[in-house]
């Protein structure tokens, strides 16, 4: 397997996603994949506003529901 062909996607399924569950997470309660985190930047002008992107985290690891303590960023092995 080489390792700098593999996408971003591969090297969550399988690296990262083992890693997270081996040092105990759960994976069902405390951790969500491909989930936004804010709804993005508002930008006001008068009367009118509107939204930005939002942001997506690769994993975000709560502590306890509705308590997140850590975001994941994966990337590809081109960066």
């Amino acid at each position: 397997m080489d390792k700098k062909s593999l996408s971003e996607r591969d090297i969550c399924t399988k690296f990262i996603t083992p890693a997270i569950m081996q040092a105990g997470w759960d994976i069902e309660k405390q951790v969500r994949e491909e989930f936004s985190f804010t709804a993005g930047r508002i930008y006001v002008k008068g009367n009118l506003w509107s939204r930005g992107t939002q942001k997506r985290a690769d994993y975000i690891l709560y502590y306890k529901p509705n308590i997140p303590i850590a975001i994941i960023e994966a990337k590809d092995n081109n960066h």
